[in-house]
């Protein structure tokens, strides 16, 4: 394992290596997860569903695949948030190509300095984006602070299975299979050797649940999904 410290998660690499790989991302998501990840994200939208909220803010938002399953619902708007203009170009094409302009906005901004004020969104919501934060604990305390009193954030990330044999599938499909796939087709060297990584050194289960508690989020609880290899994670906001 990788020490989290030496993995490079400054702004400036993981927004250049996002661009690069922009316009290959939905189909590797897609392929290399065999679709589950659709699934997750349908999961998670049942559950934002429940709260009834009006607006969502949707951090890390890449090509908009959580902000496009969202507008499902019944909510007035979402506004998405990325550090990767070419990510977010890729998912302004696909919210046009779905007439969802009036409903959906996505603008450039850094999850560490997120450009609106305290106590704006009903919820906010992360998809696979939070292990990326050049700084964790900053990055959900900007959410806690944009969130209405009582309003909650809801996360998927992935996760690392405990039994056997996931565990070893998991770590083999990971560590070997993936970053060699991700390599071919994105043609970036290091973008699919940089997410096993930061999924490896990523304090999952309880342990980020007290991350979220640190950052002011009351109520933590996560879901565990297939297997263990994500997880869904809701705090709320004093």
């Amino acid at each position: 394992m990788i020490s989290d410290s030496k993995i490079d998660k400054s702004s400036a690499r993981v927004e250049n290596m996002f661009n690069e790989i922009a316009y290959k991302y939905d189909f590797l998501n897609h392929f290399l997860s065999l679709n589950i990840d659709k699934r997750w994200r349908k999961k998670l939208i049942k559950i934002i569903d429940k709260e009834m909220p009006e607006n969502i803010i949707d951090v890390a938002t890449g090509t908009g695949d959580l902000a496009i399953a969202a507008s499902e619902i019944n909510v007035k708007s979402i506004v998405g948030i990325d550090i990767s203009e070419k990510m977010l170009k890729v998912g302004r094409e696909k919210i046009i190509k779905k007439k969802l302009e009036n409903k959906i906005k996505l603008i450039k901004a850094d999850s560490l300095d997120i450009p609106f004020g305290d106590n704006i969104f009903d919820a906010a919501m992360v998809a696979f984006g939070v292990r990326n934060f050049e700084n964790l604990n900053k990055g959900l305390s900007e959410i806690q602070r944009v969130l209405k009193p009582a309003k909650k954030i809801f996360i998927i990330e992935f996760s690392k299975p405990k039994k056997n044999p996931i565990k070893q599938f998991y770590t083999f499909y990971f560590r070997v299979i993936l970053p060699v796939i991700g390599r071919l087709i994105s043609k970036n060297k290091t973008a699919y050797s940089y997410l096993p990584d930061t999924v490896a050194n990523f304090p999952d289960g309880e342990d980020f649940c007290n991350i979220l508690k640190q950052c002011g989020f009351i109520n933590v609880k996560f879901i565990s999904l297939s297997f263990g290899i994500a997880s869904i994670y809701i705090g709320e906001k004093k």
